[in-house]
């Protein structure tokens, strides 16, 4: 093995290198959230927050957290001048109104169509909780995914049909991976980069898939 994974706060940095300037953007519950950090200081990126936040911040520093100022995962963050609070129901106004130009979602399973899994496994211990997920996924004008190309057990998150429930169907267009960005087409999965030293035949035999190059 002659390649190296991302950490979390690499991936999230390449996420950032990839949104564009002026986008309006929600980053999903659980990893997305780190992307906030590594936006480029050259680019303005209008950030919100599905409980009603717009123009979120990065994390703040230790010490000066504001426990009133949560996103939707609750935990502190910043808000930038300009930035403005609202009721969720118009947070959610914005997101099924497609107002929102990107959505990074973590993910559980994502299939060659762009069918994303991301809120439940169907565990006897897990709490099915999809929160705005859904609305997310069909409603951004992208949805990006962000996620370890393996679970803990070494199976691979991407698959050919997801088994877990459906949080939207056929809305992922690009995958953020731990080992490679892989964007979905009409004919499957294409590897947009991988790591260095990851040859292509090694992500495919990792997802057990065939990634056209």
């Amino acid at each position: 093995m002659n390649y190296k994974k991302l950490t979390r706060d690499q991936l999230a940095a390449r996420i950032a290198q990839d949104i564009p300037d002026g986008a309006y953007v929600n980053l999903g519950i659980g990893m997305p959230t780190l992307v906030a950090n590594h936006l480029r200081a050259d680019r303005e990126v209008i950030l919100q927050s599905e409980n009603g936040l717009l123009g979120m911040g990065s994390a703040p520093s230790a010490g000066e957290e504001d426990f009133d100022l949560i996103n939707a995962g609750k935990q502190p963050v910043t808000l930038l001048p300009g930035g403005s609070y609202f009721n969720s129901a118009d947070s959610f106004a914005m997101m099924r109104a497609g107002h929102l130009d990107i959505a990074v979602l973590g993910a559980f399973q994502v299939a060659a169509n762009g069918d994303l899994a991301n809120w439940h496994t169907g565990g006897n211990d897990d709490i099915p909780a999809v929160g705005g997920a859904m609305d997310l996924a069909v409603g951004a004008r992208q949805t990006w995914v962000m996620m370890e190309l393996l679970t803990k057990a070494g199976e691979s998150k991407l698959v050919e049909r997801c088994t877990y429930p459906l949080t939207g169907v056929r809305c992922v267009s690009r995958i953020y991976t731990d080992l490679a960005v892989i964007n979905v087409t009409p004919q499957g999965f294409r590897l947009a980069e991988a790591v260095a030293g990851l040859s292509l035949a090694e992500l495919n035999s990792l997802s057990k898939l065939s990634i056209a190059p």
